[in-house]
């Protein structure tokens, strides 16, 4: 997520793709027909020496490649979570406008930072380059609640820049443990961000809580974001919740698990459920 600040804001939910489907021949000896003994033998339940030799083997499927077609089906729908979500039909305009009550989250958000890695961060939340730019197919889809907003992302991307983005964002609860940002009109805005636990779904995962607090709409006003993102081979989920009323943890980790599953069932070409089986 590497929009500048110029561009509108967008709650991320992240993101996929994965490897190429394998599998192996059954192995055979393709030595001929076999002896009237070997055929007697068997008949009688008798197992010939050499069976074992002849027994097929196959090694472990990997998943296959995302394809568009994929990435849309693996998407959340309103069945998978709690709590009345109302799925969207334009989270993909939330980059151009997203307004949360009376507040424009987009000029909320449009603020500088000194520090580099911050300031990435910051950049981030205005796109779906969280992760950074998808390499393979990539769907999202939005859901509301009230004042607060979830978005997620499936997509498939780069392995080595895949997980060396996902290492990046365990590194920011450090580095930008908290800063200041100033937006375009001078206005100071305190941002803090935190580590946040993540399901064990997934090959790799990373979690990070997003607070915040300036003034807006002629007032106080404090947006928090929980975000989560979840490697599947070379596909992830990226799931990103919050508003002014503040964090959505529990959607988000819910979010997480059933989106994980249903990426995991389109690698493994299948076609996911239109009812979850694994809500909490």
């Amino acid at each position: 997520m590497s929009r500048r600040p110029s561009h509108p804001v967008r709650l991320l939910a992240s993101a996929l793709a994965a490897g190429a489907l394998l599998t192996t021949a059954a192995c055979s000896d393709g030595g001929g027909s076999e002896s009237a003994s070997d055929t007697a033998a068997e008949e009688a339940g008798v197992a010939r020496p050499d069976a074992a030799k002849q027994t097929p083997t196959g090694s472990p499927s990997v998943p296959a490649a995302l394809t568009e077609a994929g990435a849309k089906a693996a998407l959340l729908t309103e069945a998978d979570l709690e709590g009345g979500w109302n799925q969207v039909q334009d989270a993909d305009k939330w980059r151009d406008r997203l307004l949360v009550g009376k507040v424009d989250v987009a000029a909320f958000l449009t603020a500088k930072s000194s520090a580099t890695d911050c300031q990435a961060l910051l950049d981030a939340l205005y796109d779906d380059g969280l992760l950074g730019d998808p390499s393979g197919p990539s769907a999202l889809t939005g859901f509301e609640q009230g004042d607060s907003r979830l978005l997620e992302q499936v997509a498939g991307y780069d392995r080595a820049g895949l997980d060396a983005r996902l290492k990046w964002l365990r590194t920011l609860p450090d580095t930008c443990d908290e800063f200041t940002a100033t937006g375009s009109g001078g206005a100071e805005r305190t941002v803090q961000v935190t580590e946040a636990s993540v399901p064990d779904v997934g090959d790799a995962r990373a979690g990070l809580r997003v607070s915040v607090q300036g003034d807006a709409d002629g007032g106080p006003a404090t947006l928090t974001l929980d975000i989560a993102a979840v490697r599947v081979d070379t596909s992830a989920v990226t799931v990103m919740g919050g508003g002014l009323d503040g964090g959505q943890t529990d959607s988000v980790a819910q979010a997480v698990r059933q989106g994980t599953e249903r990426l995991k069932t389109v690698l493994d070409g299948g076609t996911p459920s239109p009812q979850p089986t694994t809500m909490d």
